[in-house]
């Protein structure tokens, strides 16, 4: 039960693995990551801090456009699938290009691929926004401090400052 609940809990499991091999000691040791400062796996915190950045900027962007109603909730309906987009644009497209969304960037951390690649990619910041939207795989952490989508997507989180 240790060995299964240790890839995705920290802190579960025993000090070796079964072939004998010692676990990592922080957050993307095993990916070759430093255990604190630049380049360093951020933490949940920080990405939790920065999509709600996003998403206001996405509804005071959205507000430009559509004036939100409480009174009218087809208004509302309205602005609030405005906002939704205008969240996936200013998501993918500076993800997508710069590694980074403007609440990630806001906070110091950005999204880079574990190949070593210069541009996370439209398909991988597509994928991203689509996970995230869901909620639960970006939630969901392993001992590397990787989420599902960051799994999927061949990424990690990392700070830049």
């Amino acid at each position: 039960m240790a060995r299964w609940t240790g890839e995705w809990l920290p802190g579960a499991g025993d000090e070796t693995t079964a072939g004998g091999e010692r676990t990592q000691r922080w957050c993307g040791e095993r990916l070759g990551l430093p255990e604190s400062g630049v380049g360093s796996v951020a933490g949940g915190g920080p990405r939790l801090l920065g999509l709600i950045i996003d998403l206001v900027i996405a509804s005071l962007v959205t507000t430009l456009f559509v004036r939100p109603s409480l009174q009218d909730p087809a208004v509302m309906q309205t602005f609030n699938l405005w906002s939704v987009g205008v969240w996936a644009v200013i998501t993918i497209i500076p993800a997508a290009f710069f590694g980074f969304t403007p609440g990630m960037g806001a906070l110091g951390i950005r999204v880079a691929r574990l190949d070593g690649a210069q541009w996370v990619g439209v398909w991988r910041a597509v994928v991203r926004t689509a996970l995230t939207f869901v909620i639960i795989p970006a939630a969901i952490r392993n001992i590397d401090g990787r989420s599902w989508l960051d799994r999927l997507t061949g990424t990690v989180v990392i700070r830049m400052r």
